[in-house]
């Protein structure tokens, strides 16, 4: 099965009872001299049925060559291939954003910047996107 991914809108339109931006996480990773950051929360499915995953942010660019934002999801221990998310060539920044939707607990995902834009050989540190704090 292979997720969806599209724009999103931003966390105060996602939820309006403002649940969304209340439990949003920040999530940072970079490479080179690129470094992409933002927010991740889960809302409710589209679907009706359980949640979706949310990940907005920007990748900022300082240098003169091409980064590129990509994201590798695992469905039930299954991995599948990196899939770029934004571009940016040359100084100035890029959106990131996507919504994974359908989100089941059995889904874990990895985002990472990677000098280029054709694939993932030169890339800085994977940082985890389904990870959640445990409130003590």
């Amino acid at each position: 099965m292979v997720a969806a991914l599209s724009v999103s809108g931003n966390p105060a339109a996602a939820d309006t009872t403002g649940s969304a931006a209340a439990s949003a996480v920040e999530w940072s990773a970079g490479h080179g001299s690129s470094t992409a950051s933002g927010m991740r929360w889960t809302e409710k499915s589209g679907s009706g049925t359980g949640s979706a995953l949310v990940v907005e942010g920007e990748l900022e660019n300082t240098g003169p060559e091409c980064y590129s934002v990509w994201i590798r999801w695992t469905r039930d221990l299954i991995p599948l291939p990196y899939t770029k998310s934004a571009t940016q060539c040359g100084t100035g920044s890029a959106t990131v954003g996507l919504r994974l939707d359908p989100y089941r607990p059995t889904t874990t995902g990895y985002l990472k910047v990677c000098r280029g834009t054709e694939d993932t050989r030169d890339c800085g540190e994977a940082v985890p996107l389904t990870s959640w704090p445990i409130n003590g």
